[in-house]
């Protein structure tokens, strides 16, 4: 489950990782992402959002559908579940695009989420998996490498011309540069932690994140208090196998500052994979090749078949099918 409240953009933001010393506004928190639904609650004093998500499911869909190794499954997870507090609850038909361009292993990663909870993902090379850390953690910074992150955000009014920006990938471990890039391209104060634990048979154990908002104008002493509390909260993977729901996350991270319980909520789900929308999509997109090249496709293989780098299916098509779009 998702659940979110009305967010709120701020001008500085907060990095690195969690304890870290928030005192000094241009810095950005980034809770490290652990490999190993979601509410969205504001603090009593209207300074604080929080919007928070458990994706196990999700993640695991995605991970089967890819057919990713450890080191891959959780650098997609890690991507997805970011991605989706970024991009959930805002406008109708707004659309968030967030690429990793690394050098490393991985081979990149995209991922597109739009406002009402669906996200889907892909990597480069699902089965990249680096050699263990020296801690004995799965190495997502070197599987994606270092390069440039890229955020586009696109809106259904085709008047409306797109936002992108991009930073340089700093860590490789999605959660700091995600951070990152919120505060040095949309100067969104905000801290953003990230988890996925792999299990011993290489299933998604638990999946899942938040994404905190300040407001410009928030005391200092409610600064303080979100250090000392995402500090004792431990990383995100933790307080899942601690058993804690989404809503006990969030209270959890607004501890002292006092929350409403007049969020609202969604159902994260991985897509869109419908067969019908997706064959008719694939079709679109064939009958842009134009007649004669569907015609030589045909001649030359007698069928036409597509697969959805995203979801992962196939299909086959005939040439009538596809022609009935041009």
């Amino acid at each position: 489950m998702l659940t979110a409240l009305p967010r709120a953009a701020a001008q500085r933001a907060f990095v690195g990782t969690a304890g870290a010393r928030l005192s000094q506004r241009r810095l950005a928190m980034a809770v490290r992402a652990s490999s190993s639904s979601a509410p969205d609650d504001i603090s009593d004093n209207g300074q604080v959002s929080i919007l928070v998500v458990r994706g196990t499911n999700l993640v695991q869909e995605a991970c089967q559908r890819h057919k990713t190794s450890p080191t891959a499954s959780a650098a997609l997870g890690r991507a997805l579940l970011g991605t989706l507090l970024m991009g959930a609850f805002r406008d109708e038909g707004e659309r968030t695009q967030v690429t990793f361009k690394g050098d490393g292993p991985l081979g990149g990663i995209q991922v597109i989420a739009d406002a009402r909870g669906t996200v889907k993902g892909k990597v480069g090379n699902p089965a990249a998996d680096p050699p263990l850390r020296p801690d004995g953690k799965l190495d997502v910074g070197t599987a994606v490498g270092r390069g440039v992150l890229a955020v586009v955000r696109s809106w259904k009014n085709e008047y409306v011309q797109p936002f992108t920006g991009m930073v340089p990938i700093a860590t490789g471990e999605v959660a700091e540069d995600l951070a990152r890039y919120l505060v040095d391209s949309e100067q969104t104060q905000s801290a953003l932690g990230l988890g996925v634990s792999i299990s011993k048979d290489l299933s998604i154990k638990a999946a899942g994140g938040f994404l905190i908002q300040v407001l410009p104008f928030a005391e200092d002493e409610t600064i303080e208090a979100l250090e000392r509390n995402i500090s004792a909260a431990g990383s995100v993977t933790d307080m899942l196998a601690r058993g804690m729901g989404a809503a006990d996350i969030s209270k959890q991270l607004l501890k002292g500052l006092g929350g409403s319980d007049t969020g609202f909520q969604l159902t994260p789900r991985y897509g869109p994979c419908e067969p019908a929308d997706l064959q008719d999509r694939m079709k679109q997109a064939v009958a842009l090749l134009g007649a004669d090249e569907v015609r030589s496709i045909m001649q030359e293989q007698g069928k036409i078949e597509v697969t959805c780098d995203f979801c992962r299916q196939t299909y086959q098509f005939k040439e009538d099918e596809v022609m009935a779009y041009l």
